[in-house]
């Protein structure tokens, strides 16, 4: 018999708004009550179950863009379990094979003496309908850990189920499968949590996976130039084409979380975002196409997080602080004393707006270059009079390019990157390097973004400058940023609404 997948979409939580509505509004086709065992590893989130007293494996064969999940059975067997079927098992769990010389042909034998798989007895109670064509499912399920309810919609056709979701007003809520739904609510293995960073000349982009011990670990971390910004110090609007490019971007990296596991997104815009009256054209955008709603932050909650990410990433020893951030439309200031804020600010100098201003992308005489200086030293002047602090640390984009730069990294490595010290000197070098080229000449320099080409020497003028007014000859780099100190403080339980 040939098994056609099907897609499906489901999400778990307390409450489904509208949702439960429409399905009180109908009587179930059938209820079903059913005593289940799920394998959960650690590193997987296949379907794999003992139910009716046979395994039942599922695979996940693809994920579309609005997060659905394809699902094929891939094998039913009885017990005792033949050694293919029970090393299949185990490698759908990713789990280690059996010795040859111990039986696995029980569900105790596969479960015994490992920390990578759990055998966890579930009570399901299950509301069945169809609507819209597809099978509907309202469901509790019981652990001896708690309890939790997922709503499930799936059809061979996987317009037809988006249709159903939307109708059902569930399209915001993130897909999540049985299996990291089980493990989030009994507390198995790791979590995993998305950031999206929209700032006004690149989109970054970070997955992190938290382990049981509460450890961060990095998935994913990337970033595109999308220049969001572009004609903004000139119009004072977003433009149109800008807003497409960074919707696009948006929507493919929620579809990349979506696809590697992610239980939530949280998405933020900054200075682009603050400053541009039509800045809704874009939040409207983006949550229409993909479902994510950006979060325009003021500038103090910008400093106040990229500090939280650099006092965590290079564990620096005590003494006043000064961390900065410095991206396309403004630049983030905290200065503080270990762990301690005692001041945050955010002023609109960004290499964006600079590098459209006094034209630096592409070669720049020193006259226009020594007023670009001017000009910023003189945006800058909140750092003026101030005591020079023991430390500075400085992240983003300009920095990190300067640092992968100097270490002449073909290909990034933010292990090189992170706490690179930078000082005047290298950075005066690195400006002269830039003033001197044009922007194509300047993709050829190694270590330099290619699509950082255009506003690298105005960031470069950005953090001389601030060297400069702080007194200091040098300073650390962070490979951290926003996004890691949006994701410690957002998906963290222990900082959740602290701070």
């Amino acid at each position: 018999m040939t098994i056609i997948p099907r897609w499906e979409w489901r999400a778990f939580g307390d409450s489904f708004g509208p949702a439960e509505r429409r399905f009180e509004s109908l009587s179930p086709e059938r209820v079903e009550e059913s005593d289940e065992v799920y394998l959960l590893s650690l590193e997987s989130d296949a379907s794999v179950k003992v139910r009716a007293g046979l395994m039942d494996v599922k695979h996940r064969l693809d994920t579309n863009d609005d997060g659905l999940e394809q699902w094929r059975p891939v094998l039913k067997a009885s017990f005792p379990l033949a050694a293919a079927d029970a090393g299949f098992v185990l490698e759908t769990l990713r789990a280690a094979a059996p010795r040859p010389d111990r039986p696995a042909g029980t569900l105790d034998d596969l479960t015994r003496g490992r920390e990578d798989v759990l055998a966890l007895e579930v009570h399901k109670r299950r509301e069945r309908y169809t609507i819209g064509g597809c099978m509907a499912e309202r469901t509790e399920l019981r652990t001896a850990k708690g309890a939790t309810r997922t709503i499930a919609v799936e059809a061979e056709d996987q317009d037809r189920v988006s249709a159903v979701v939307r109708e059902l007003g569930l399209s915001s809520r993130r897909v999540v499968c049985v299996a990291r739904g089980l493990k989030a609510l009994v507390g198995f293995g790791s979590r995993r949590y998305a950031v999206i960073d929209v700032g006004t000349n690149s989109v970054k982009y970070h997955l992190g996976e938290r382990r049981a011990d509460g450890e961060w670990r990095k998935i994913a971390d990337r970033a595109e130039v999308t220049r969001l910004g572009e004609g903004l110090d000139e119009t004072g609007r977003l433009g149109a084409a800008p807003i497409e490019r960074t919707v696009e971007a948006i929507a493919g990296m929620a579809g990349d979380a979506s696809r590697d596991g992610a239980e939530a997104i949280a998405a933020v815009g900054t200075a682009g975002l603050r400053i541009a009256p039509n800045a809704a054209e874009l939040v409207d955008a983006v949550l229409a196409r993909c479902g994510v709603r950006v979060e325009i932050i003021p500038g103090e909650e910008e400093a106040r997080l990229a500090y939280l990410a650099a006092t965590a990433g290079l564990g620096l020893a005590g003494g006043s602080l000064v961390v900065f951030d410095t991206g396309g439309g403004s630049s983030q200031f905290t200065f503080g004393d270990g762990e301690r804020v005692d001041e945050r600010f955010s002023v609109n100098v960004g290499a964006a707006r600079f590098t459209e201003r006094y034209g630096l992308d592409g070669l720049v005489s020193e006259d226009s270059l020594t007023a670009a200086l001017d000009a910023i030293s003189g945006e800058l002047a909140r750092l003026d009079g101030r005591s020079t602090p023991d430390a500075v640390v400085a992240m983003g984009g300009a920095v990190t390019n300067l640092a992968a730069v100097k270490h002449r990294l073909a290909a990034y490595d933010p292990d090189v990157v992170q706490g690179t010290v930078l000082d005047r000197g290298e950075i005066d070098r690195q400006i002269e390097l830039y003033r001197a080229r044009t922007a194509e000449q300047r993709r050829a320099i190694v270590g330099l973004q290619p699509n950082r080409a255009e506003v690298i020497l105005a960031g470069a003028c950005i953090v001389r400058t601030v060297l400069t007014q702080l007194g200091r000859e040098s300073l650390t780099v962070s490979d951290r940023g926003l996004r890691h100190g949006l994701l410690a403080e957002r998906f963290t339980p222990s900082r959740r609404n602290t701070g």
